[in-house]
C-alpha cells in the first residue's frame, strides 16, 4: 500500500486484500432483515454512494477476511463475526485496564458458538 494515499477505492482494496468487490459490498451493505449495516465502519461514502476506504477500514476488512476464511474455508456468519469483534474489543478493554485476573489464561478464544457464548458471559461478569 502507498503510505501517501489516504483513501482507496473498492477496486484497489479488492486487489490489496485479494477479495472480490461484491464480497466487500455485501459486508458493507444494509441487511434487509434488520435495516442496519451488516458490519459498521467498513467505509465512508460520498453523497453519490461511492465507497472509499482508509487504513483503518482496510485493517478491519482484513480482520473480517481472516476470521471468515480461516484456513481457506468459510467458517462463520457475519453475525458471528460481529460478536467475535465485539468480544475482542471487550477483552482488549479489560486487559488494558488489568481487570482480568489470573483467570485470563482460562479465556482461550476458540471461535465456535458455544465457547464464544461462555467467553461473553465471563466478560459480562467482570463488568461492575
Amino acid at each position: 500500500m502507498h503510505k501517501s494515499k489516504q483513501y482507496y477505492n473498492i477496486s484497489e482494496v479488492s486487489k490489496i486484500l485479494n477479495l472480490k468487490e461484491h464480497v466487500i459490498r455485501h459486508w458493507d451493505s444494509v441487511d434487509p432483515k434488520t435495516n442496519k449495516l451488516r458490519i459498521e465502519g467498513l467505509s465512508i461514502r460520498t453523497k453519490g454512494g461511492t465507497r472509499y476506504f482508509n487504513q483503518t477500514h482496510i485493517k478491519k476488512l482484513s480482520n473480517i477476511k481472516n476470521i471468515l476464511f480461516e484456513e481457506g474455508r468459510h467458517n462463520y456468519s457475519l453475525d458471528l463475526v460481529n460478536k467475535i469483534i465485539s468480544s475482542k474489543k471487550l477483552e482488549k478493554q479489560f486487559t488494558n485496564e488489568s481487570a482480568i485476573s489470573s483467570n485470563q489464561d482460562d479465556v482461550k478464544v476458540n471461535y465456535d458458538n458455544q465457547k464464544l457464548i461462555k467467553i461473553l458471559d465471563k466478560l459480562r461478569n467482570l463488568i461492575p
